[in-house]
């Protein structure tokens, strides 16, 4: 990247208003005793991206604060999983992502912040969509104002594939028409550019990541590939799901992890959008074939009518393009293709089914 003007004008602006500056004009990777002597702020922390994060930001060193949604129950959510010598080493902020005041005070001496509390479940969407544009669009704008105020360092936003909606090509660029299709992905559209027009505006330190379907320990039994296992794993022998042609890219979570680690550590990435994906398309009945015969189970699918999106919301086809990420990143999936796949399979269906992670689950029930 060459040196500019408008790169320096913002140097010179953080270091004015007292902040730090870390390694605004240094190119290439940040060097980890920038980050890792400082204190980052995971929001969404104690979910199923967020806790395999903020545990793999914690075994690296790094010093970090987990915002929570408060609860009366004192519950840190899957943080309550993580082995003693995580949480011994944890600083833990419950507060609501949609509240401003909070939002600001969980920010404070943090130099940077990766931001994934959000309303992911498309379903839920499409009965209460109100709730979405609260936490996924005026959330993302808290932090940013937050992160602008304070002059935080570096913000690496979450995105989803489900921006793209049905792929007009593939494999999918992150130059690919946003469309759409659900009130979820129009309000990750809405948080996206709200995040994109902060850089554009104030040269706020915004990199985007835009993670394809992660799957893997953890995950909610809404998402279909935990659907497909807990079910066969509590002796269904006819499953119960939707649309099987859907074609979709599935990435290990572990992956997707090290690519918010990568997206973070990385010094060329503000103001870019960096797909993670593994660069491997397979329906979602293909997908139940392979979970059936990992888990050596004869199954029969039947459709569930509440299971399936309305006509014009399903996205048919995602299969991404992960060039960027290897280019700007240095970030590949280790969980690759067809067999990079099953050997996530294999462990995540060897975490649900064991009894202590599968009575969690009320596999009996649809999850909106």
């Amino acid at each position: 990247m060459p040196f500019s003007v408008e790169t320096y004008s913002m140097a010179c602006l953080r270091s004015i208003r007292g902040v730090r500056p870390i390694n605004t004009l240094k190119k290439g990777k940040i060097s980890l005793s920038d980050f890792r002597s400082r204190r980052l702020l995971v929001t969404g922390a104690e979910g199923f991206i967020g806790s395999h994060l903020t545990e793999e930001l914690v075994r690296r060193g790094y010093n970090v604060r987990a915002f929570i949604l408060y609860n009366s129950f004192n519950s840190w959510g899957w943080l309550d999983h993580s082995p003693p010598d995580i949480r011994a080493n944890l600083e833990v902020f419950a507060g609501d992502i949609r509240d401003p005041h909070g939002v600001k005070q969980a920010l404070k001496g943090c130099d940077a912040v990766l931001h994934l509390a959000a309303l992911i479940a498309i379903p839920y969407s499409y009965h209460s969509p109100d709730t979405y544009v609260d936490t996924n669009i005026k959330g993302t704008l808290n932090i940013l104002q937050a992160a602008r105020d304070l002059g935080v360092a570096r913000i690496v936003h979450t995105s989803t594939s489900e921006v793209y909606g049905t792929a007009r090509f593939v494999p999918i660029t992150e130059e690919h028409p946003l469309q759409a299709q659900s009130p979820y992905s129009a309000t990750k559209i809405g948080a996206d550019q709200l995040a994109l027009s902060f850089y554009r505006s104030f040269g706020t330190p915004v990199v985007i990541v835009r993670p394809f379907n992660t799957y893997g320990p953890r995950q909610s039994n809404r998402a279909v590939i935990p659907t497909i296992i807990t079910q066969i794993a509590s002796g269904a022998k006819i499953l119960r799901l939707g649309a099987l042609q859907p074609t979709r890219d599935f990435n290990f979570v572990t992956d997707t992890a090290r690519g918010f680690i990568a997206a973070l550590e990385h010094g060329e990435t503000v103001g870019e959008v960096i797909n993670l994906g593994s660069n491997f398309e397979i329906s979602i009945g293909e997908t139940a074939a392979l979970i059936a015969q990992i888990m050596k189970r004869e199954i029969e699918i039947t459709t569930d009518a509440q299971r399936l999106r309305p006509t014009l919301s399903e996205v048919n086809r995602l299969w991404a393009d992960n060039a960027k990420a290897k280019r700007l990143l240095g970030w590949e999936p280790r969980y690759a293709g067809r067999e990079g796949l099953r050997r996530g399979l294999e462990e995540t269906a060897a975490w649900f089914t064991d009894p202590a992670n599968l009575k969690l689950y009320k596999t009996a029930s649809y999850n909106l």
